[in-house]
C-alpha cells in the first residue's frame, strides 16, 4: 500500500520514521502482513502503527505494507479507506501516501425483530424447585391480511382482463393512507356469451404498525378502517389500426 513512501523521502533518506494509520470508520483491520521494512502493529480496531529504523539512505528503497479490513455498518458504495496517515521521521521529510479506495455493494437487510432482553435468573444453592415472575412480555410483528374477491360483471368471451386493486387505510379523520397496490391479469373465459368472472383472494398485509385508528400499535385489539378500489379494462381488443402488433 506505500510503495511511494521511499519516492517521495529526499537523499539522504530518513531515519526513525512512524507512521500511525487510522482506516474509514466503515472499517476494521483484521490481520496485518510482514512489512517489507521494518515493524508493524495493530494498535485498535481501526488503527495500525508502522516503525522504520531507516529508509533510502544508502540507495533508493521502498517499502511495502499489507494488512486486510472489514467492511462494518451500513456505508455503501466507492469509500477509502485511509481516514489519516500521520507520518513523521528525524530529517523531517514531507511524505504523501496513495488512497486506496474499496467498492462495497451490500445488500439491504432488514431486521424488524430485535434480540430478545435476557431475564436473570438465580437458582441458589440447594434449591431443587424455584418459581419464578419473568414479567410482561409484548406480541411481536403484528399485522391483518385483508383477503378481497371481487366479480368483474359481464366479461365479453376471449378477452383478458387487467384488473387493479388499491386499499387505503382510514383514520378518525377521513384522511386516508396509501396500503398497497395489486395489478393481476385475468384470463379470458370460452363462454360463448358474455359472463361474470368472479377473481378471489386478493391478499394485502397490513403491519400493526402502520395502524392509524389511534390505538395500540402492538395489539390487534383495536379495530381498524380500510377502503377498496378496483379498476378493470380488456387487454385484447378489436382495434388494428395505427400498425399495431400483437
Amino acid at each position: 500500500m506505500f510503495e511511494e513512501l521511499a519516492q517521495n523521502i529526499a537523499k539522504p533518506g530518513a531515519t526513525n520514521i512512524v507512521i500511525d494509520e487510522e482506516v474509514n470508520s466503515c472499517f476494521q483491520i483484521t490481520s496485518i502482513s510482514n512489512p517489507t521494512k521494518g515493524t508493524a502493529n495493530i494498535t485498535g480496531a481501526r488503527t495500525l502503527q508502522w516503525k522504520i529504523d531507516e529508509l533510502g539512505v544508502s540507495s533508493s528503497e521502498g517499502a511495502v505494507l499489507e494488512f486486510t479490513v472489514t467492511h462494518m455498518g451500513a456505508c455503501t458504495g466507492t469509500i477509502e479507506v485511509n481516514n489519516r496517515i500521520d507520518y513523521s521521521d528525524t530529517e523531517g521529510n514531507l511524505v504523501s501516501f496513495p488512497s486506496p479506495e474499496i467498492e462495497v455493494d451490500c445488500g439491504i437487510v432488514v431486521t424488524p425483530e430485535e434480540c430478545p432482553n435476557p431475564v436473570n435468573i438465580t437458582i441458589q444453592g440447594c434449591q431443587d424447585a424455584v418459581e419464578f415472575d419473568a414479567g410482561d412480555l409484548g406480541m411481536e410483528s403484528l399485522g391483518r391480511i385483508l383477503q378481497l374477491d371481487v366479480t368483474i360483471k359481464n366479461v365479453c368471451p376471449r378477452k383478458r382482463v387487467a384488473l387493479a386493486a388499491m386499499v387505503t387505510e382510514v383514520d378518525p379523520r377521513g384522511i386516508e393512507y396509501k396500503r398497497g397496490m395489486k395489478t393481476i391479469t385475468v384470463p379470458a373465459h370460452t363462454r360463448a356469451t358474455c359472463h361474470d368472472v368472479t377473481v378471489r383472494g386478493i391478499k394485502f398485509v397490513l403491519p400493526e404498525d402502520l395502524d392509524v385508528s389511534g390505538g395500540s400499535t402492538t395489539s390487534i385489539c383495536n379495530s381498524r378502517r380500510f377502503k377498496a378500489r378496483f379498476i378493470a379494462h380488456y387487454i385484447d381488443n378489436d382495434f388494428d389500426g395505427c400498425n399495431m402488433v400483437v
